[in-house]
């Protein structure tokens, strides 16, 4: 079941003028026709030069599974290539680990980067990269990220002004019970990293995503144990990050992502909770909503509602044409596309 709702939204405390955001369905679809293997999650999405969309996800008979890989395909005159096989996590003859949760990234020079995390749990994989210089048709060898990074842990990084690649990304213990974010910075290449520390208090966080504010700010909007969204802030271009905060969105301890668009329009795809009402505490409802300041959300789009099953784990970019791309686990069978237009 798919909804379209409005928004108001108040732009700026001088304004007396309100402006009504509306969402307009512009394709949805699947994008394995058939799957190539019994589950897939956690996708990625990027824009190619030409316009056509390249997604990434990792697929095997289930999750920690040895046969796990790394899969791409291509959006072009309206339909999805093939899947193909780019990464596994083959050691040697004898040694074999699952591939996790890849991410996409084209740098404003043109590279195109994939990166994703090889191990046996999230406890204990290790930061991977590839290289394209054919807009994914053909993979540079693995690279290995320095000992103890990992890069883009789920969401996308952003390319600061020196050029630099801010990752957001985090940790979990061994025995699970310790969440943790930080970022990682790299050159424009994926080389020469260093990590930033982030001072999480009490909070149990994962999978961040970075949103951008005038004025050089930036956010972080994070999955947490809180039932919120969690939020901090930073003023220097991610060297230092304010104390984190509990959001009044509920969320279901489940992953999110988030895009500013053009316009500095903030674009949140996340699982909502409402404990005793209607909704579920769970993954079977996901909705896109929208806010002025990356910290009061309204929704402007359901893309699913079922009684259960799960419809997580989103991906959202916006392209140069305007229009916004989403990507998302459709109940670890398949991996679901969409894309709006927003008003």
């Amino acid at each position: 079941m798919k909804k379209i709702l409005s928004l108001c939204i108040f732009f700026g405390m001088a304004s007396s003028s309100f402006a009504q955001v509306t969402s307009r369905l512009v394709h949805d679809g699947f994008i394995l026709n058939p799957p190539p293997v019994p589950t897939a999650h956690a996708s990625t999405i990027t824009e190619l030069p030409n316009g056509d969309m390249l997604a990434a996800w990792f697929g095997g008979t289930e999750e920690r599974a040895k046969d796990v890989c790394i899969y791409t395909a291509v959006f072009s005159k309206g339909k999805w290539s093939k899947p193909v096989n780019v990464a596994n996590g083959i050691i040697n003859s004898k040694t074999r680990y699952a591939t996790w949760n890849p991410v996409l990234f084209h740098t404003r020079a043109g590279k195109l980067i994939l990166f994703y995390k090889i191990g046996p749990s999230p406890s204990e994989w290790w930061g991977a990269m590839k290289y394209s210089k054919d807009n994914g048709r053909t993979w540079s060898k693995e690279e290995l990220l320095p000992k103890g990074f990992l890069g883009p842990v789920r969401n996308k990084p952003i390319q600061l002004a020196n050029g630099n690649l801010l990752h957001p990304s985090s940790t979990e213990s061994l025995d699970n019970k310790k969440w943790e974010i930080h970022m990682e910075i790299s050159d424009s290449t994926g080389h020469n990293w260093r990590k930033i520390a982030i001072d999480c208090d009490t909070f149990g966080v994962i999978q961040p995503s970075i949103l951008i504010h005038p004025n050089n700010r930036l956010q972080l909007v994070c999955r947490s144990r809180q039932n919120a969204i969690v939020e901090t802030w930073s003023d220097d271009q991610g060297e230092t990050w304010s104390p984190l905060r509990k959001q009044v969105t509920m969320n279901p301890n489940s992953g999110i992502d988030a895009v500013t668009t053009a316009s500095g329009l903030h674009v949140l795809v996340y699982n909502p909770t409402k404990k005793g009402g209607e909704w579920s505490d769970g993954r079977n409802i996901l909705r896109v909503a929208t806010s002025t300041d990356g910290q009061h959300w309204s929704d402007v789009y359901e893309l699913e509602k079922h009684p259960d099953g799960e419809y997580s784990y989103p991906a959202i970019i916006q392209s140069r044409d305007g229009l916004l791309h989403i990507t998302y686990t459709y109940d670890r069978k398949n991996i679901k596309y969409v894309s709006l237009e927003l008003k």
